[in-house]
């Protein structure tokens, strides 16, 4: 099996709502590792009176995808998942380029 992240498959988005606990992004990022699922990044933000969060899981977009997004659905602290083609979601992009190191002339 190659692990190794592939730089020309197409990305996917995962948009997750989750509860906001000390553990949630450990829970959700261990299913990947297990199942040898590369997370290329990973954004995550508290929502509302940060009971909740929403979390951005980039990834390549292979035929594994559909059943590890099944599976993700099913975590109990998982409340909301919707899938995404990285070409229609640009907060990658913007982080890309916020985080770019300032140039000093």
């Amino acid at each position: 099996m190659n692990t190794i992240p592939n730089q020309t498959a197409p990305k996917a988005v995962l948009e997750l709502l989750v509860k906001n606990h000390p553990g949630v992004m450990s829970h959700i990022c261990g299913l990947f590792a297990r199942r040898a699922y590369n997370l290329d990044a990973i954004v995550c933000l508290p929502v509302g009176d940060g009971d909740e969060s929403r979390m951005w899981l980039r990834l390549d977009e292979t035929d594994r995808l559909p059943q590890i997004a099944a599976q993700v659905r099913k975590l109990q602290d998982v409340r909301e998942l919707t899938m995404r083609h990285e070409d229609d979601f640009a907060l990658f992009d913007k982080v890309a380029t916020a985080a770019r190191p300032l140039q000093v002339t």
